[in-house]
């Protein structure tokens, strides 16, 4: 009959997981269906339950960073993301004490800042982009 209860947890533990998409409670299914095993084996309600939260914990702490670096990698990086380390041209002299710069990139034109702000960088130089600030590019010469 314990096993019964451990059958319900896994059920609703992969009820929950259905519902959510970041891995919450895929362990804690497996941990109950290992300790529905030990009840069909015979073992004491202690034992179902130190086996439940071992194995829970242990394939937590064993298999979550690595399913989710997986998961993660399947993420493609945003505009924004894929500028930072890409080299730029300035197009309009940019000065963080004016508040005025603008860089052209793949095309695109982007408001920008001296990583440096007592640095100004004139137009027609070109700069690496090292950050994304709100909407604006940090730039440091290259």
């Amino acid at each position: 009959m314990e096993g019964f209860y451990w059958l319900i947890a896994l059920v609703i533990f992969l009820i929950v997981e259905g519902f959510t998409a970041g891995l919450t409670t895929i362990w804690f299914a497996a941990g109950s269906l290992l300790a529905f095993i030990a009840a069909v084996c015979g073992l004491d309600l202690v034992w179902q339950a130190v086996i439940f939260v071992l194995s829970s914990v242990i394939l937590l702490f064993a298999t979550r960073p690595l399913v989710k670096k997986f998961v993660n990698s399947r993420t493609s990086r945003t505009n924004a993301d894929s500028v930072i380390g890409r080299e730029a041209v300035v197009t309009e002299t940019i000065s963080n004490l004016s508040a005025s710069g603008a860089i052209t990139l793949d095309g695109m034109t982007w408001t920008a800042r001296s990583v440096d702000p007592e640095k100004e960088i004139p137009a027609g130089q070109t700069v690496v982009v090292r950050e994304i600030r709100g909407v604006k590019c940090m730039v440091e010469p290259q």
